[in-house]
């Protein structure tokens, strides 16, 4: 199994700055991609970023210039770094990530996962 384990999230000031963390463990045999969702009450769930096993990165509008996505490949951790924080980024934030993993007869099969979220709120 696999698990998605997010942590950094708080009560922050506008204008401040949080960093998230998530930490994917188990049976894992590749992370193919790693992402941050948010969702704020009432509203669908939104993608904030996401990186490639390679490295490449993705944002949504509202965070480009502001929040940083990053990777630790050896702690199969994924980071997002939020600075100049807005009320409006107030929501659940979840971590996702498509995990290959072998089964015990060696086949190969990928997945997505999802952490259990981590609030952030910001203050006006």
């Amino acid at each position: 199994q696999v698990q998605l384990v997010e942590s950094g999230g708080g009560l922050v000031q506008a204008g401040g700055s949080l960093r998230l963390s998530c930490a994917a463990s188990g049976s894992i045999f590749r992370i193919d991609h790693m992402g941050w969702y948010r969702q704020a009450p009432g509203k669908q769930r939104e993608l904030v970023a996401s990186i490639t096993s390679g490295g490449s990165t993705n944002y949504a509008d509202s965070a480009k210039g502001r929040f940083t996505i990053s990777k630790d490949n050896a702690k199969n951790t994924v980071y997002m770094q939020m600075n100049s924080l807005k009320p409006e980024d107030t929501a659940g934030y979840y971590c996702t990530a498509r995990i290959t993993r072998r089964r015990p007869w060696g086949q190969l099969v990928a997945d997505d996962y999802w952490g259990p979220g981590t609030q952030v709120t910001v203050s006006s």
